[in-house]
């Protein structure tokens, strides 16, 4: 279910606020963030952030297509190792 249009885009204050310092200081580091559900809006593009997915920091280049989606949507929290083999499994 999206978000109501007159409460706006979900941002996380102080995401913004790093985001709008390292542009008025011309710098371009990574801002490392624990808010998978900060929506991406356009003053984002170009900056690089580290989403935390509940084990290890994952690198998010935000780019013009992201606009719109959560951060946590480009850091994947699972791993996936495969599918098993049925064959396999009936051997056991």
């Amino acid at each position: 279910m999206s978000r109501s249009l007159k409460k706006g885009p979900h941002v996380v204050e102080s995401v913004y606020r790093k985001v709008q310092k390292l542009e008025a200081s011309n710098k371009r580091v990574p801002i490392k963030t624990w808010a998978r559900s900060c929506t991406i809006v356009p003053e984002f593009i170009g900056h690089t952030f580290q989403v935390h997915n509940g084990r290890q920091f994952v690198d998010v280049y935000c780019t013009e297509d992201m606009v719109g989606h959560k951060l946590g949507e480009f850091s994947h929290t699972c791993t996936f190792r495969g599918h098993t083999n049925k064959k396999e499994d009936l051997k056991v």
